[in-house]
């Protein structure tokens, strides 16, 4: 079949077209429509995102089953035909009202190549294929996507801010206010980021009462629900089902490690204090990690390799018992500490490992420990009636000293849970929210 190819196209600019481009980028940019958000967000206008950035040659190359964009910077990309067929933006291969794929992968052919490839008004390239379907693609839309290595790790930072502050016993704890956090985007906002970047932020001059980690949950979005309920009391209770529930020592550990999935993020409220005792203990488990890596490797190997079995049951919200089998250290595909399963109190006696693995992964585990408590890793402070100390759970270790309960003394905290993908869903709204307003 005769097929035409544009191998080359290329657009210059005179007078007149740089003059029609900032015609429409001064009509883009006023455009906007309003946004109401939940109740306690600030209302605002989304604005449409008005950067062109101009294509100045496109280029159809068969035998690679691609095409490549020369930008007006210099700079190339290259986009395989399959992949903009898979992405075609049309209204019938694609619903932008829920920006979702209608184009089904049975009808994609994965060596399709492309029929005619053409450029208009640098803004805009047009591809027709083989059965005549034409897909049209803004410049933007595929600058944005290019698949170049520091756009792919730039666009993935901005999707998922894996950035990280490792931190030991001089950590500066965040801080901000409750009513900051419900009442201003910019302070949720900092709020969250520092979640993610730090691990922890602690909110001050919350009301003391039962309730207000609610609020905070609803700020994100809705709970991470666990056995112990939507939100539980820690308190001194007599036939205690958790360790927590105790006026003990409790050592430092991550919540939950007996779940395959563990609740990602912890707010603790702080209704009344001990005054003799209850001092909270945090150390930083990626940091920890780390130094287990560069210090301890074999300790470090078995760790990030070993399935420990973990065990809780019970009755509170209602009865359960749940068993489960996670490392201590666990990687991403990079190598990166992406998440800590620690906790003494439910790692199960139960030990699914050959005998001569058992005494090398005590080894390790006591090598782990050891950093765990060092002086210079670890952040001893105590919360005050009113304090809210949220955390990542999966980084972070917590602890907490013995208290000494008497009738005019008792330490009441309560707590919720709400998992990552809502937290960076919030923040990702927030910025979007944030930068439409400025």
């Amino acid at each position: 079949m005769w097929r035409s190819v544009i191998k080359t196209v290329s657009l210059f600019y005179g007078r007149g077209n740089q003059n029609a481009l900032r015609s429409l980028q001064t009509a883009q940019k006023a455009l906007s429509h309003p946004f109401q958000g939940y109740r306690q967000h600030t209302s605002t206008a989304f604005k449409v995102n008005t950067m062109i950035q101009p294509i100045i040659q496109v280029e159809a190359l068969d035998k690679d089953r691609c095409i490549t964009v020369r930008w007006e910077d210099g700079s190339e990309s290259l986009y395989p035909y399959v992949w903009l067929r898979d992405n075609c933006q049309c209204s019938q291969c694609f619903l932008h009202s829920a920006k979702a794929r209608k184009f089904p992968i049975a009808d994609l052919d994965v060596n399709v190549v492309a029929e005619k490839v053409t450029l208009t008004n640098s803004a805009k390239i047009s591809v027709t294929w083989p059965d005549k379907h034409i897909s049209e693609f803004n410049a933007d839309w595929l600058k944005h996507r290019c698949f170049g290595k520091s756009t792919r790790e730039k666009l993935q930072e901005d999707f998922f801010l894996t950035e990280k502050q490792y931190w030991g016993s001089d950590l500066q704890i965040p801080t901000t206010t409750f009513d900051a956090v419900l009442s201003d985007d910019e302070a949720a906002y900092q709020w969250l980021r520092n979640l993610r970047r730090v691990g922890i932020a602690v909110l001050k001059d919350t009301p003391k009462e039962k309730g207000q980690v609610n609020k905070l949950v609803k700020r994100i979005g809705y709970h991470r629900m666990t056995f112990y309920g939507y939100t539980w009391q820690v308190e001194d209770k007599i036939n205690a089902n958790n360790l927590a529930y105790t006026s003990g020592n409790l050592s430092l550990h991550t919540d939950y490690p007996s779940l395959h999935n563990p609740p990602g993020i912890q707010f603790l409220h702080c209704i009344k204090q001990a005054e003799v005792g209850g001092e909270s203990e945090i150390a930083d488990g990626f940091h920890l990690a780390n130094q287990l890596r560069q210090q301890y490797p074999e300790a470090f190997r078995i760790l990030t390799s070993t399935l420990v079995d973990f065990t809780d049951s019970g009755v509170d919200y209602c009865d359960f018992s749940v068993q489960s089998k996670n490392k201590t250290i666990m990687l991403d595909h990079k190598g990166n500490v992406v998440r800590i399963h620690y906790s003494s109190a439910i790692r199960d006696s139960v030990f699914d490992l050959p005998v001569e693995q058992v005494h090398p992964f005590y080894s390790a585990l006591k090598k782990f420990w050891d950093l765990i408590y060092k002086p210079e890793n670890l952040v001893t402070f105590k919360m005050e009636p009113g304090d809210v100390m949220t955390f990542d759970n999966w980084r972070l270790l917590h602890g907490r000293r013995s208290y000494t309960t008497t009738k005019d003394s008792t330490r009441h905290l309560e707590g919720a849970y709400v998992d990552w993908d809502e937290v960076m869903s919030r923040l990702r709204c927030l910025k979007r929210i944030i930068k439409a307003t400025k």
